[in-house]
C-alpha cells in the first residue's frame, strides 16, 4: 500500500512539472496568411504576403456588409523564395500561420525564369496545403493583394480566391490547383496552361468611385517549367469545349450575324484521337455536350438551332487552334495525346521539328449538341 502511495505521489509531482500547453498561441494572436505574390527582379525574389484579420472576415449576425476589410501586406526579398519570406517574417509582430493560404500570384518575370523552385519552396512547408490556386499576372503585386470583392467584402469572396465559375463568357478559364499544375508541367508535350488574372478598374463603381475587381484575362503556356507565350481569353474561346469540369457556358447563335438564339451549354465531353499517316500525325476531335435554349429572338426549328450550335462550336475550336499555332501553343493538348499513343514518334518529331503541329494537324472536328430543354416556352412568344 505504501509503495502504491509513493508511486502515485511521484506521478502527481511529474504532472505538476509538465508545461502542458504553455507554448501554444491564442488564435487571435496570430497573423493568418491568405495570399502570396512573388516577383523576380534583378536576380532576387520579391515576396508579398497578404494577411487578414479573421475577426473582420467571419460571417456573423453582427457582420456589417459594406464595411471595408483592412488588408495588411508584408514585403521581403532574398536570393531564394524561402529567403524572401524569411526577410518579410523578421518584421512581423505576430506568429505567421500559413494554413489558410488560398492563392499564389506569380509575375511574368518569374514565369520566364521558371516556376518549379517557387512551388518547391512554398509547398515544402508543412502548414501550406496542396490545393492552392495559382495564377500568372502582369499587374503590380501590391495592387493584386489589395483587391477586394463586391460590397467591400474580403478578397476571400473574389473569383481568384474562391475559384468560382461565374456565369460569364469567360467562365471557361478555369482556376488551376497548384499540385495539378506542377504535375502537368512534368508531362511530355505542351504542359498545362496557367490562368492569368488582372485588375479591371473601369467596370464597377461604388457610387461615383471606381472599384478594382479581378478579371480572368487568358492563360500562359510553358515549355518545361518556363513560360513560352500568353494567349488572351478572346483567342482561347474554343478551349471551353475541351474542359469537362466546366459547369456551364453561354453561346450566341449565329456567331457573326444578328442573334437568333442564346444557348446555355453544360459539361462538355471532349476526346482527341490521334491518327498516324506514315510519319505524320493528324487528330480527330469529338465534342459531346448538353444544352438548353435560354433565349429565342426569331422563330426557327429546333433542329436548325442545333445545327447552328454545332457549327459555332466547331468554328471556335478551329479558331483557337489556329491562334495557338501563331504562338506555338497547344491549347487542346494534341501533342500529349500523340505521346500517349506513340511516344517514339512524339520524341522523334520533337527532336527534329520542335513544335510539330500545323494547320493540317486537325483532320476532323465532330460536334454533337444534345438539347435537353427550351425553358417554359417551345417557341418565341
Amino acid at each position: 500500500m505504501k509503495r502504491r502511495r509513493l508511486v502515485g505521489l511521484a506521478i502527481a509531482m511529474a504532472l505538476l512539472l509538465c508545461q502542458g500547453c504553455d507554448d501554444s498561441k491564442d488564435i487571435q494572436n496570430m497573423a493568418y496568411v491568405t495570399g502570396v505574390g512573388i516577383d523576380y527582379v534583378d536576380g532576387k525574389y520579391i515576396a508579398y504576403v497578404q494577411v487578414l484579420n479573421f475577426a473582420n472576415v467571419a460571417k456573423t449576425e453582427n457582420m456589417e456588409l459594406g464595411k471595408e476589410v483592412p488588408v495588411w501586406i508584408g514585403i521581403g526579398e532574398g536570393e531564394t523564395v524561402t529567403g524572401a519570406l524569411t526577410d518579410m517574417n523578421t518584421t512581423s509582430q505576430l506568429r505567421m500561420f500559413w494554413g489558410h493560404l488560398k492563392v499564389v500570384f506569380l509575375s511574368e518575370n518569374l514565369l520566364k525564369k521558371g516556376v518549379t523552385d517557387i512551388y518547391n519552396g512554398l509547398n515544402r512547408y508543412r502548414e501550406i496545403r496542396y490545393n492552392l490556386f495559382v495564377y500568372g499576372t502582369k499587374e503590380n503585386m501590391m495592387d493584386m493583394l489589395q483587391v477586394q470583392s463586391l460590397f467591400n467584402m474580403s478578397p476571400l469572396e473574389s473569383i481568384a480566391y474562391s475559384g468560382a465559375q461565374v456565369n460569364t463568357q469567360r467562365s471557361f478559364i478555369l482556376p488551376e490547383i497548384g499540385n495539378r499544375f506542377i504535375a502537368g508541367l512534368n508531362e511530355p508535350g505542351n504542359p498545362t496552361p496557367l490562368p492569368s488574372v488582372s485588375i479591371s478598374r473601369k467596370k464597377w463603381s461604388e457610387d461615383d468611385t471606381k472599384k478594382p475587381l479581378f478579371e480572368l484575362t487568358g492563360a500562359y503556356f510553358f515549355e518545361k517549367d518556363k513560360m513560352k507565350n500568353w494567349m488572351s481569353a478572346e483567342d482561347l474561346i474554343g478551349i471551353q469545349w475541351s474542359q469537362e469540369n466546366l459547369d456551364r457556358t453561354m453561346i450566341r447563335l449565329p456567331k457573326k450575324e444578328a442573334a437568333i438564339a442564346v444557348l446555355m451549354l453544360y459539361h462538355p465531353q471532349f476526346h482527341v484521337r490521334p491518327v498516324i499517316l506514315g510519319d505524320r500525325p493528324v487528330f480527330d476531335l469529338t465534342v459531346n455536350i448538353d444544352g438548353e435554349l435560354t433565349e429565342l429572338l426569331e422563330n426557327r426549328p429546333l433542329q436548325e438551332i442545333v445545327q447552328m450550335g454545332n457549327a459555332a462550336i466547331r468554328e471556335e475550336i478551329q479558331f483557337t487552334f489556329e491562334k495557338g499555332l501563331e504562338k506555338e501553343c497547344d491549347p487542346f493538348k494534341l501533342s500529349q495525346a500523340l505521346y500517349r499513343v506513340d511516344p517514339k514518334l512524339f520524341y522523334k518529331l520533337k527532336e527534329t521539328r520542335g513544335f510539330f503541329l500545323n494547320k493540317e494537324s486537325i483532320r476532323n472536328i465532330n460536334v454533337k449538341l444534345n438539347m435537353t430543354g427550351t425553358g417554359k416556352y417551345k417557341g418565341r412568344i
